[in-house]
């Protein structure tokens, strides 16, 4: 191929490669946290919501410690058609759901332009040197577009502290292709062994984390990705 052709040549592979980059057909989540959070229990939910949505969905957890300290992340997939591979490329994500905010940091690089990080804002200090906690949050805010929610006050408000990742699930849920009203289904079904009182903290904690994220105005695009969810 002579030289006077490479130009174009680039051209092409890199339109092909924005189009499938900004499949509007695809979603791809990067959950991150440590041992000890449930990390891979939203994963689990999520997923679930999407296939009771009629969509695809690939799970895979990349990385996990057992032992609670340890990093955990997981990799989520949802699309309207098939999806070739499990993991999400770097780059590629849309959104990267955090447990803690030094680990939703760490894998910002997974972030496609234009994707958003919610995190939670309490630290889980598993290290000697963990930086100040206010320097994190900084950090996430100069982000193009990010969420920093309350997690733990926002539990205790809905009765049940251990209700954290379920707020997390209702403020990555404005950000999702997956409808409300399935998640907080999946999330009855997942407590539907507990007692009643539990299954209602949970719900509220849903409706309080969807909350918190609709009624923050620090970031003009709310909802990432309404055009998936249209054309339901």
């Amino acid at each position: 191929m002579g030289k006077d052709r490479l130009p174009l040549l680039r051209i092409c592979i890199e339109h092909i490669f924005n189009f499938n980059h900004n499949d509007p057909m695809k979603y791809d989540v990067i959950l991150a946290g440590v041992g000890g959070q449930g990390v891979l229990s939203v994963a689990s939910i999520i997923a679930k919501a999407a296939m009771d949505d009629g969509l695809e969905v690939r799970q895979s957890e990349v990385h996990g410690m057992a032992q609670r300290g340890g990093e955990v992340l997981a990799h989520l997939r949802i699309s309207k058609k098939a999806i070739a591979g499990d993991l999400v490329p770097k780059g590629g994500a849309d959104l990267i759901i955090a447990m803690e905010p030094l680990e939703g940091l760490r894998y910002v690089s997974y972030l496609k332009p234009g994707g958003i990080l919610v995190t939670a804002a309490e630290p889980f200090i598993n290290m000697s040197n963990y930086p100040d906690i206010n320097e994190v949050h900084a950090s996430v805010k100069r982000l193009p577009k990010s969420r920093i929610v309350e997690t733990s006050a926002l539990a205790k408000e809905a009765g049940l502290a251990k209700a954290a990742n379920t707020v997390m699930i209702g403020a990555a849920s404005c950000f999702m292709p997956i409808k409300g009203k399935t998640l907080e289904e999946t999330i009855a079904e997942a407590f539907s062994k507990k007692d009643a009182a539990t299954v209602a903290a949970n719900a509220k904690a849903f409706k309080l984390g969807q909350n918190a994220v609709k009624d923050d105005k620090s970031s003009g695009n709310k909802n990432t990705n309404d055009s998936l969810r249209k054309k339901k």
